[in-house]
């Protein structure tokens, strides 16, 4: 990524959970140093969030401009399509073993390899559709490794949402929550056609009156990056305040 001042590079990890070697993308900011301690954002459709939201990109200007907290960003990326839905969706086959393999494989792995700050508010999941729906899902299953979430318009069904109902660890989460407008008619990777405007709104409600550290929005905009790609700067701002 031409311009960035910070470094981008991939490592390899192997995973138990997950049978499979996965590759990862790293950025680092400017200036990073093993004698500082960063806070760590871990996005799942991490090649989307590195190419198509420029996050490394949007994050280092907003760094620059002392508008975030410096932070280690890490994309995971999903080998194919059905392997995806094996690991994201809440009916996947694997997607109780993506979850472990975030909070019990990646996240040391990463504090092996990098200095990040060892608190749960200090680290970060991301998401956009179905992969903001596990990374909600591995929060609220993990919330003493993992304190906060960026949801980008999540897939939301009813084991999500009774997850959610049934949450009542005594570490609140902090969650940035968006939903586009038109989100209302949105093609699936099977090829069928889902509301999910109506089921966030559910979800909307349920944690607003959870013990959650919640922000919500709605934009006027359809399922795709060309919205949650310029969304991106405000959600950083939410999940990485200045101190």
């Amino acid at each position: 990524m031409a311009g960035l001042n910070g470094q981008l590079s991939e490592l390899k990890i192997e995973s138990t959970y997950l049978a499979e070697m996965i590759p990862i993308s790293i950025y680092k900011p400017p200036h990073y140093t093993p004698l500082k301690s960063y806070r760590l954002l871990i996005c799942q459709d991490g090649q989307d969030y590195f190419r198509l939201g420029r996050i490394p990109r949007q994050a280092e200007a907003l760094m620059e401009e002392g508008d975030i907290e410096e932070a280690v960003i890490v994309g995971v990326p999903y080998p194919s399509v059905p392997t995806r839905r094996k690991w994201y969706h809440p009916e996947g086959e694997d997607a109780k073993n993506y979850r472990r393999f975030l909070a019990c494989e990646l996240l040391p792995f990463l504090e092996q390899e990098m200095s990040t700050e060892p608190l749960p508010e200090a680290r970060i999941l991301a998401g956009d559709s179905l992969a903001a729906t596990v990374s909600l899902q591995t929060a609220l299953e993990y919330p003493n490794i993992f304190g906060k979430v960026v949801l980008h318009s999540p897939f939301v069904s009813e084991p999500v949402l009774e997850q959610v109902n049934q949450f009542s660890n005594s570490h609140s989460l902090t969650i940035y929550h968006v939903i586009g407008l038109e989100e209302t008619e949105v093609t699936l990777t099977n090829g069928d056609v889902a509301d999910f405007l109506t089921p966030n709104r559910k979800l909307n409600k349920l944690l607003e009156q959870g013990p959650f550290s919640y922000t919500y929005h709605e934009f006027q905009g359809n399922h795709t990056w060309t919205y949650w790609q310029k969304d991106l700067p405000r959600a950083l701002q939410t999940v990485l305040p200045l101190a």
